[in-house]
C-alpha cells in the first residue's frame, strides 16, 4: 500500500462518514460504538470458531458427494440479519470457495476475497466491519495451493495497472522465500497467507475488541481437500 496506511481519497479510514456517524449514534444511545454493538450481537469465541471449520473442512475432504445446504429454510432465517462466526479472507480462485471447503451454509462466513487473498484498503473495512458490528471473533487468511497470483509474483517485476498491483504487494511474500529450502511457489504461498494475518492484526481498527480477535493464516490443498493451519 503506498502512503499513509490510514490514507484514501483524501481522508482517513478513522473520520470516513460511515464511522463518525456510527460513533455519533453511539454517543447519542449513551456509550461507545462497541458497547452498542455487543449489545445487539452474540458472538461465537475463536476457539470454537476453529472448532467449527475444522470440523466442516474434515467433512467436506472426506465426502464423496456434498451434503444438500438447507437453503429455503436457512435463507429465512437469515433473510432479516446477519451472525457469521468466522471471516475468510479469500484468493478469488473460483475452486476455493469457503462456504464449500468448510462446508458451510449462507450467514455462516463473513467472506472477503481478492486474488492472491490480500488485504487493501477495502478488505480491511470489510473485516472491521464485520468484527464491530457483527461481533466476528476470528479471522482467517486463506490461501491455497498453485495460487496464479503468487505464480506471477514469482515469475518477476509487476506489470502496469490493477492486476501489477497484486503482484506488486505479494512481492514481499517472495522476498522472505528467496533463499528457502523446498518448492518456492508452496512456501510463497504460505508466507503470503501468513504475511496478509500479520497485517491484519497490525492494521485493523478493532477498538475496544482489539486483543479479542484471533487472527490465522491457512492453506488449502487443491488435490485433497484439506486445510493446513500454518499458526493454529
Amino acid at each position: 500500500m503506498q502512503g499513509p496506511a490510514w490514507e484514501y481519497g483524501g481522508y482517513s479510514r478513522m473520520t470516513s462518514y460511515t464511522k463518525v456517524l456510527t460513533r455519533i449514534i453511539a454517543v447519542a444511545l449513551g456509550g461507545s460504538l462497541s458497547a452498542c454493538v455487543a449489545a445487539k450481537v452474540s458472538t461465537v469465541p475463536p476457539d470454537a470458531g476453529m472448532m467449527k471449520l475444522e470440523e466442516g473442512n474434515r467433512r467436506y475432504a472426506a465426502s464423496p458427494v456434498s451434503a444438500g445446504k438447507p437453503t429455503a429454510a436457512r435463507r429465512a432465517e437469515t433473510a432479516q440479519s446477519q451472525h457469521p462466526f468466522a471471516v475468510i479472507v479469500a484468493c478469488a480462485d473460483s475452486r476455493t470457495s469457503p462456504e464449500i471447503v468448510f462446508d458451510q451454509s449462507i450467514g455462516d462466513l463473513f467472506v472477503v476475497r481478492t486474488a492472491g487473498n490480500l488485504a487493501g484498503e477495502h478488505a480491511l473495512g470489510s473485516i472491521e466491519y464485520a468484527v464491530v458490528h457483527l461481533g466476528v471473533r476470528l479471522v482467517v487468511v486463506l490461501g491455497h495451493e498453485r495460487c496464479g497470483a503468487v505464480t506471477a509474483a514469482l515469475a518477476g517485476p509487476a506489470g502496469h495497472g490493477s492486476l501489477g498491483s497484486l503482484v506488486r504487494d505479494i512481492q514481499p511474500a517472495v522476498e522472505a522465500i528467496r533463499s528457502a529450502e523446498g518448492d518456492s511457489l508452496v512456501n510463497a504461498v504460505a508466507k503470503n497467507a501468513e504475511l496478509v494475518a500479520a497485517k491484519i492484526r497490525r492494521e485493523a481498527e478493532f477498538g475496544e475488541m482489539r486483543g479479542k480477535v484471533r487472527v490465522v493464516a491457512a492453506v488449502y490443498d487443491l488435490d485433497t481437500g484439506k486445510i493446513e493451519w500454518l499458526d493454529h
